[in-house]
């Protein structure tokens, strides 16, 4: 069973998100919080796997209470997923520098939100290809020299034009096609990638493969 916390200042929406989540057996709402300050309590009291966090709320925001939350050794099995209506660059950049483990808007599909409380709770991180682009879009636009990253002699040819992809924001889907392999190919590819880099998630991918100078995918002919 994963156990999950609400935090938003709606008390309508966090009606509604308790009932899409328990919609599902696998899920159990412990807890609601209408501000950061009491979600970050409860989060304390209850543990729970997952804190569903909005960022907009009084007398604490959501990515204040997403740093005090990660910065918590007591909560370290605690993983934080924002749902918010924002879609702001800065919010998106910020909710990722704190360890967010995802970014979803509030307009996501029951079933998808379903998915996303389970794959945060088993470790996976959800920053959507759309986000990604866009904190990629914010670290082309102050361009700096590419650095030399040591940890890239370990790729293969193949791995870093994979990486050069991810660090362009495709999907796996799109990253087959353009190097003619199966998009479970490409998805196995990403595992290596997360693994030889010790990276948290397709987005650290991305800003290696960014200050890397790897902006433009490789020739792989």
């Amino acid at each position: 069973m994963t156990s999950v916390l609400i935090v938003d200042d709606q008390d309508l929406v966090r009606a509604g998100i308790r009932t899409l989540l328990s919609a599902d057996p696998q899920i159990d709402v412990v807890g609601e919080a209408a501000d950061g300050r009491s979600g970050l309590r409860l989060a304390r009291q209850y543990r729970p796997d997952v804190v569903l966090m909005d960022i907009r709320m009084p007398v604490l925001d959501g990515l204040a209470a997403t740093a005090a939350i990660r910065a918590d050794a007591g909560l370290a099995a605690t993983r934080v997923l924002i749902l918010t209506t924002f879609d702001d660059d800065e919010d998106i950049i910020e909710a990722v520098s704190l360890g967010a483990a995802g970014y979803l808007l509030k307009d996501t599909p029951s079933d998808e939100l379903r998915r996303a409380v389970l794959t945060t709770a088993a470790g996976g991180n959800l920053l959507s290809p759309t986000v990604t682009r866009r904190v990629m879009e914010r670290l082309a636009a102050a361009p700096r020299p590419a650095r030399p990253d040591p940890r890239l002699a370990v790729l293969t040819e193949r791995e870093r034009a994979v990486l050069a992809r991810v660090g362009l924001g495709e999907t796996n889907d799109e990253i087959g096609r353009a190097l003619f392999i199966s998009p479970a190919t490409a998805r196995t590819y990403v595992s290596r990638l997360l693994a030889k880099l010790n990276a948290r998630d397709r987005t650290a991918l991305a800003v290696i493969a960014h200050r890397a100078g790897l902006s433009e995918p490789p020739d792989d002919r």
